[in-house]
């Protein structure tokens, strides 16, 4: 198999991104949002407005980017939990990233829940341990949590360094603190420990990197074995708009 040789504009364009999902991370960690479970979830009835299964429906005539921005400056009225936040996380990143315009054409009728996401945020399962990068999101799962508290069966976390990552309402923390955490809430009596699963995922950066220049758009490659278009990761499934 050929590998494929990306451009530096390409290559330019991924490092930076990378670096506004970190910033975004952060940034979410520094906003006031709490975690909640989808009962108890709630958003800024501004721009946003909570359904009955607590995901976050942007309101009408409310500008996309405007709505993502605005958790991060007005955290204390949100609260969701893990996996919604790496969505928001990756949002914000890709306003970063293409431009507001670009991001309220393509990112329209915004709902927030659990791993939804919009179509046009592409993403990319990698399933190598050893190639997890800044900017990726990983997953921490716990086997033997408590049956009674699913929110505790594993923790999405944002890689910001080697051994330092961004769990929503665990916080900027390194891996054993996270999975800790998660021992925490495991059934009485069990010895099976949290772990850092071998899957990340990031964001399809060429797909991107052609919204912000408007380009004409390919259907989604195939792309082999080595990486897939993303469907889930942990536990959950997301569900996206068309």
């Amino acid at each position: 198999m050929v590998k494929e040789v990306r451009s530096p504009d390409a290559l330019d364009f991924e490092r930076k991104m990378r670096e506004s999902i970190v910033e975004s991370a952060e940034g979410l960690n520094n906003s006031g949002a709490d975690f909640a479970t989808f009962d108890e979830s709630r958003g800024n009835p501004q721009f946003w407005t909570r359904t009955d299964i607590g995901g976050l429906q942007l309101n009408a005539g409310v500008e996309p980017s405007v709505g993502i921005k605005d958790i991060f400056r007005n955290g204390h009225l949100y609260a969701f939990e893990c996996a919604t936040a790496m969505v928001i996380v990756l949002y914000r990143a890709t306003i970063e990233a293409i431009g507001e315009e670009a991001f309220n054409r393509y990112f329209q009728d915004l709902f927030l829940w659990d791993w939804n996401y919009d179509k046009s945020l592409r993403l990319i399962t990698n399933y190598n341990k050893d190639q997890m990068l800044r900017g990726d999101i990983v997953y921490f799962r716990n086997p033997d949590h408590a049956p009674n508290k699913p929110e505790w069966q594993g923790e999405n976390a944002v890689k910001i360094e080697q051994d330092l990552f961004y769990g929503h309402g665990i916080g900027i923390t390194t891996g054993e603190i996270i999975i800790d955490s998660l021992n925490q809430e495991r059934v009485p009596g069990s010895n099976i420990s949290a772990f850092l699963t071998n899957e990340s995922i990031h964001p399809d950066f060429d797909y991107l990197q052609r919204l912000s220049t408007d380009s004409v758009l390919p259907m989604a490659e195939n792309r082999g074995s080595q990486s897939t278009v993303f469907s889930r990761i942990g536990v959950r499934s997301y569900i996206y708009k068309i």
